[in-house]
């Protein structure tokens, strides 16, 4: 790929989406790229940046950014986070929000749905305990296509391999040749709807919990800084904001401090005692 045609590709990636190609990658552009050229007919990766330089082509835009967004997701991942949602986070929303008797839970940049599903699951075992409540779990990607097949639920023998408990797969899925479904009552749990993290974060309304786990990664420091400020301001004050175990806020804000040193578990800086502070 000519230099310039991958130095503009790094631009358009970087102010459509934040992620951040550093130089060197040209091969990830040629792997995820070359199957996007050919689908539109162009001979080279080349040819479809030219036409993209072009003029306003949204249809390919879009897709040229869904290629080239890693979407690496699977079942209770890094379970840590998970189990403290089930032994302190949910129980202790159960006590402080029993006047509105509303939990709302935000999974950002949830790929095909395993982490929105995993938290579904789990919600779903406490099910004796939230007549009267409602639970939203609200998950975001900005890949349209990623999250279409999330909502159908459909997961291959290999995605339910990693890191499914066997019995959280008999009690919620059924098997369809070789393939699994996800039972219509734990899908209908989660909301799937598009979201550039990138975009304003006041519509999608304030939240108790916020994973937004993995994805900051692929973003520079000006732009993680500006996620997490953005953050910030959706999540309750007393919520908890869940990062990768490799994730970090230091030199990033001011805004969240660590709850849980390397468990990527953080709280509002100054907000009163947070959800894991009993």
């Amino acid at each position: 790929m000519g230099s310039g045609n991958f130095q503009y590709l790094r631009d358009f990636l970087k102010n459509r989406s934040g992620l951040v190609i550093t130089p060197g990658k040209n091969y990830l552009i040629e792997t995820r790229l070359r199957p996007v050229a050919r689908k539109h007919g162009y001979k080279t990766i080349d040819d479809m940046v030219q036409v993209l330089m072009a003029g306003p082509n949204e249809a390919l835009a879009v897709e040229i950014a869904e290629a080239m967004n890693t979407h690496e997701s699977l079942f209770f991942r890094d379970r840590a986070p998970f189990d403290l949602f089930t032994s302190t986070i949910f129980p202790e929303l159960l006590k402080r929000r029993t006047a509105k008797r509303h939990i709302r839970v935000w999974c950002a940049a949830c790929s095909s749905g395993q982490e929105p599903y995993s938290l579904a699951m789990l919600v779903s075992g406490e099910a004796t305990k939230l007549g009267g409540w409602t639970v939203e779990i609200v998950a975001t990607d900005i890949s349209h296509s990623v999250l279409a097949r999330a909502e159908r639920g459909l997961f291959s023998q290999f995605e339910i391999q990693r890191g499914l408990p066997v019995d959280l797969l008999v009690k919620h899925f059924t098997q369809e040749g070789d393939e699994w479904r996800l039972n219509d009552d734990i899908r209908k749990m989660v909301s799937f709807r598009p979201f550039n993290l990138l975009h304003d974060h006041r519509t999608l309304g304030q939240f108790d919990l916020v994973f937004c786990r993995n994805v900051l990664i692929y973003f520079d420091l000006e732009t993680k800084s500006r996620v997490l400020g953005a953050v910030s301001k959706v999540l309750n004050k007393d919520g908890v904001l869940f990062l990768g175990s490799a994730e970090s806020t230091i030199g990033l804000t001011e805004d969240f401090w660590p709850v849980q040193a390397g468990q990527g578990v953080y709280k509002h800086t100054n907000g009163p005692p947070c959800l894991v502070e009993t």
